[in-house]
């Protein structure tokens, strides 16, 4: 299949759910130089008010650092691989067939396109599975 396959952490952080509560935990991970490769934010279940983002990479300790005064944390529950590779119709069910296959759950699944690339991001509920997923989807 030609991928780049490899295991990410995924941080996580509560933000306001107002206009520009996004934007003000973003404007603050940029001043730190912060290059974002993904960025999921929602509203909160069942707390009015309240939401949660997801980013990868935090790298550096500058990042980490401006990450850490807005609540960012690891998340040491979540547990993701990125997936790069050449688009094509149908990759999106292959790679989620051979993960059945060989029993892995997915927690969560995000992937778009860009230009003849593709990119996804699948979540896992364990660390084992992630190598696991890992070591299936590097199998040309």
């Amino acid at each position: 299949m030609g991928l780049f396959v490899e295991r990410v952490d995924v941080w996580a952080a509560g933000i306001e759910d107002k206009p520009g509560g996004l934007a003000d935990v973003l404007g603050i991970l940029r001043d730190a130089d912060a290059n974002l490769q993904f960025i999921i934010a929602r509203r909160a279940q069942n707390e009015p008010g309240k939401g949660v983002m997801f980013v990868a990479p935090l790298q550096g300790d500058r990042e980490i650092a401006a990450a850490a005064q807005v609540g960012f944390n690891v998340t040491h529950t979540l547990h993701s691989v990125r997936v790069v590779g050449r688009d094509r119709p149908g990759v999106a069910a292959e790679l989620t067939q051979k993960l059945a296959d060989a029993s892995i759950n997915l927690r969560g699944f995000s992937a778009a396109v860009i230009g003849k690339q593709f990119i996804a991001y699948i979540a896992v509920d364990s660390l084992q599975d992630a190598d696991q997923a890992i070591e299936i989807l590097e199998q040309p």
